[in-house]
């Protein structure tokens, strides 16, 4: 993977969480998502967070809030607050030199494309979760999964195991496509619906 596709995938990943988080109806920000724990406005919350901390750490910076702890600020317009951290990401990789071998990331260094992949997962993972809780047929694509699985083999494992950030792994079955297959490995049955649906 080059520079300028992990930069091309962590767009796309932005793009994807941006229609599904403009798709959410008003009455579905309480519903539960497939991170049990959380509801819908919890993840897109939390999503936010970690988008911000990937842009703010290149430039020595950081959120003054936890994504694992998120305050809610989606009082106002969830999209447009949502927009102005994707630009912020965005507008920070696109300014890295194009030759750059490492980058900051909240998990420490990476190569530029891994980088991008690593925050492309975030995103791409989170939009799964809200539109799968808010009923919306818009699936993880195979194409974006495919720029996001060098991110994944190289730091989920290492991420599980020392943070307990991810789920434990599910079975993939041989009728999964590579999406259905990084959502099982990151934790996740690409199969999930709402109770009672």
């Amino acid at each position: 993977m080059t520079n300028i596709q992990g930069i091309e995938v962590l767009t796309r990943s932005h793009d994807y969480l941006r229609e599904v988080v403009a798709a959410v109806p008003e009455t579905a920000w309480a519903a539960p998502t497939p991170c049990t724990e959380w509801t819908v406005r919890q993840v897109l919350n939390h999503a936010r967070i970690d988008q911000q901390a990937y842009g703010l750490v290149l430039t020595g910076d950081r959120p003054g809030s936890d994504p694992f702890h998120p305050a809610d600020t989606l009082d106002g317009d969830p999209v447009a607050e949502l927009d102005k951290v994707l630009r912020a990401v965005a507008d920070g990789y696109a300014h890295l030199p194009a030759d750059a071998d490492q980058v900051p990331t909240p998990l420490g260094p990476l190569p530029l494309p891994i980088a991008a992949a690593t925050a492309a997962m975030d995103a791409a993972v989170h939009a799964w979760d809200i539109a799968a809780a808010t009923g919306q047929n818009r699936p993880l694509g195979v194409d974006l999964a495919e720029g996001i699985w060098p991110a994944a083999d190289r730091l989920v494992d290492q991420l599980r195991d020392s943070y307990r950030v991810f789920a434990p792994a599910l079975e993939v079955t041989n009728e999964y496509d590579r999406a259905e297959a990084l959502l099982a490995f990151l934790g996740r049955d690409p199969h999930w619906t709402p109770a009672g649906s």
